[in-house]
């Protein structure tokens, strides 16, 4: 009997814990494959977990440290595409098109190579890259979750270029439709490009103003538990601001804690507007899943979503003062922003099915 499996190996160095979207990013893809003849082996770092990925059909290679993870991934590709495995990079950038074509020995054949890049900030050195590599390359298949980042590749001669929605975390219907307003949040790893200074600011803002409303605050790193400057400063002002309603959670939070958290939320994300423009927030996915509103900022994707739905509230700038104002409009009015934060949900979790993207995998 002919075996009719298709295998993909993905490689995701930054895989480490359940900290950061990359996790959800390739469970979902894992995930979506339950039932079907596709089989994973998902290479990530020395600690990498996937207990929710779909049974039987993953293997996790704790492979990856993060000092020589470079050098790792380009042995890593020799060997796949010298075996004739089909590979899957998650979370791409320019240094994984040079590990690509330096481990080649010539150009890669049709339907073996797929990369997803979440974002791209182009300029001329990196146009003038991206154009060598399409014509070395022509069969690499490029992904992304936007027109804008896809339109990119394409333009500089990437033949096999497409627009794939950011796979969004599965989620049941939410069970508390109802349910009132508990906290303020901020979700995620703590970082300067999603304004969690801003968000401190507000805090200094709230205590001086005499305000008590709770405030949950994650402040786990992105990876390898490093912050950039601007953060690690937010993070060192806090205990000074004493504001005492607040609630820390520095710790990565297990699955299920994760979403606890946006139930009964107001989701903060003042993210900088040139940054996500066009790019695509899993955090923002997951909210509204849950039935989380939204504060987030003016031409940025996150904003084109809460308005589509009227699941938030959109502001200029992320001055304290308006990101206040702005939460204290959906808490007069919570039940019916959370009914919209639902309804967005739903709409969302059909529309970024990790189906779209593990059909290109295994076509």
């Amino acid at each position: 009997m002919t075996d009719t499996t298709t295998r993909v190996h993905i490689i995701e160095p930054t895989l480490a814990n359940e900290a950061g979207h990359c996790r959800s990013f390739v469970e979902s893809v894992c995930g979506a494959a339950a039932g079907g003849s596709c089989r994973f082996a998902v290479w990530g770092g020395k600690s990498a977990e996937l207990p929710g990925a779909a049974a039987g059909r993953l293997t996790v290679e704790r492979f990856f440290h993060r000092k020589i993870r470079r050098l790792q991934e380009f042995f890593l590709l020799r060997r796949l595409l010298a075996g004739g495995e089909r590979i899957f990079i998650s979370t791409a950038g320019r240094v994984d098109l040079a590990l690509l074509d330096w481990a080649a020995s010539a150009p890669v054949p049709p339907d073996r190579v797929f990369l997803y890049f979440h974002w791209v900030r182009p300029d001329a050195k990196k146009l003038a890259y991206f154009r060598k590599i399409a014509a070395r390359h022509p069969e690499l298949v490029v992904m992304g979750p936007t027109a804008s980042v896809v339109e990119v590749f394409a333009a500089c001669g990437f033949r096999h270029c497409h627009v794939v929605p950011y796979p969004i975390t599965p989620r049941a219907g939410e069970a508390q439709p109802s349910l009132p307003f508990r906290h303020l949040l901020f979700a995620g790893a703590a970082r300067k490009d999603k304004g969690f200074s801003h968000v401190v600011r507000l805090l200094a803002h709230m205590q001086e103003r005499g305000q008590s409303l709770p405030v949950s605050l994650q402040t786990s790193a992105a990876h390898y538990d490093k912050y950039d400057e601007e953060t690690a400063a937010a993070l060192q002002s806090i205990p000074s601001i004493g504001y005492r309603a607040l609630r820390l959670s520095p710790e990565t939070l297990s699955g299920e804690a994760y979403f606890e958290m946006f139930r009964g939320s107001i989701c903060l994300q003042p993210y900088d507007a040139r940054a996500f423009a066009d790019r695509i927030s899993g955090i923002t996915l997951d909210a509204l899943s849950m039935g989380a509103p939204l504060v987030t900022l003016a031409s940025t994707w996150m904003s084109r979503v809460v308005e589509r739905f009227e699941a938030g509230v959109v502001i200029d700038r992320p001055d304290p003062e308006l990101l206040l104002e702005a939460a204290g409009r959906i808490i007069a009015d919570y039940p019916r922003y959370r009914a919209n934060a639902l309804r967005a949900g739903v709409a969302l979790q059909q529309e970024h099915s990790a189906s779209h993207l593990l059909g290109l995998l295994t076509s």
